[in-house]
């Protein structure tokens, strides 16, 4: 029984409802909503002229933002599994590229922005060199051609015949072993950019609320007051930054592996979820992806070692 275990390999069957139909229908209420709020910011900032590197790195960010909203339906029909495989296939060459790559453009930008408030609000005396308007439009340049030059590897290294199973396409499928590799380094160092921009923007918004405080017990305000909505601010920024980050980069690592490592790190990621065994109820679902005859090999394959046994101990 256990070399029979051994010699297959053992896959969960996967529910794609959720998937299929509900991220869709929530991606479409977040691409309205995104659009929307996008549209107007852009329409403000851009409406206000660049004197500060603050607005400098807004006005990116805005762009950014915009640009990311606008991959959203494609990931909506290809996730939806509405048109061929050719949809999906320019979804995971062009549209996914462009949204991740936006996203830590946005991030970085994020951190560029808590940095400069530290330099108006703490260092007040002077003008750091970070804070003039020509080197703030140089840095945010610098970030666009920098993220977009090494997302480009992902674009040209998926190049690969793609491969169908099921009727879906499976990204990965089409790069390369060298776009695989890529794409799992460009992982990790978006993984720094995130938990470095996170450490960054929780160093400064830390002295901010410290200089904030100072200022108020100073100016003999109500310094207890003071102290607890100075910190409720800074919690605020740091804890939705990190909430709408941090469980998504928590996930990337072993989800990139998965796709990159296929038979090393995937055959163990998935005995060790799919050590329990599936109920009857679970294989006849009409959800169930391919790998529904594999699991019902094991189960067939169990059930007949049993069988095996028995009769020798009857016999």
């Amino acid at each position: 029984m256990n070399n029979t275990l051994s010699n297959t390999s053992i896959k969960c069957v996967r529910d794609t409802s959720i998937t299929a139909v509900v991220f869709p229908c929530l991606y479409s209420i977040l691409f309205i909503a995104a659009l929307i709020l996008n549209c107007m910011a852009a329409w403000i900032f851009f409406s206000i002229r660049s004197t500060s590197t603050f607005v400098v790195f807004l006005k990116n960010v805005v762009v950014a933002d915009l640009l990311m909203t606008l991959t959203i339906p494609l990931k909506v029909l290809s996730d939806a599994g509405v048109g061929s495989w050719r949809l999906r296939a320019i979804y995971c060459r062009y549209s996914a590229v462009l949204f991740y790559i936006t996203m830590y453009i946005s991030i970085l930008l994020l951190g560029l922005i808590s940095l400069d408030r530290y330099l108006k609000i703490v260092r007040t005396f002077g003008k750091c060199a970070l804070q003039r308007v020509r080197v703030g439009q140089v840095l945010s340049a610098t970030i666009w051609a920098v993220m977009l030059s090494l997302a480009l590897p992902n674009v040209i290294l998926s190049d690969q015949p793609p491969k169908v199973y099921g009727g879906r396409l499976k990204c990965s499928s089409m790069k390369s072993n060298a776009g695989l590799l890529w794409h799992e380094g460009l992982n990790y160092f978006c993984q720094v950019v995130f938990w470095g921009t996170l450490a960054l923007m929780v160093v400064c918004y830390t002295f901010i609320s410290k200089k904030v405080y100072e200022s108020y017990k100073a100016s003999k305000s109500r310094s207890q007051t003071a102290s607890r909505k100075t910190k409720a601010k800074v919690f605020v920024v740091v804890g939705v930054f990190f909430i709408c980050f941090a469980p998504f980069h928590f996930a990337r690592v072993p989800y990139t592996l998965t796709q990159t490592r296929n038979n090393v790190f995937r055959k163990r990621l998935t005995a060790a979820l799919c050590h329990n065994p599936l109920q009857k109820g679970t294989l006849e679902s009409p959800t169930a992806t391919s790998t529904q005859p594999e699991m019902s090999q094991i189960i067939h394959s169990n059930k007949l070692s049993n069988n095996n046994m028995s009769d020798k101990h009857n016999g």
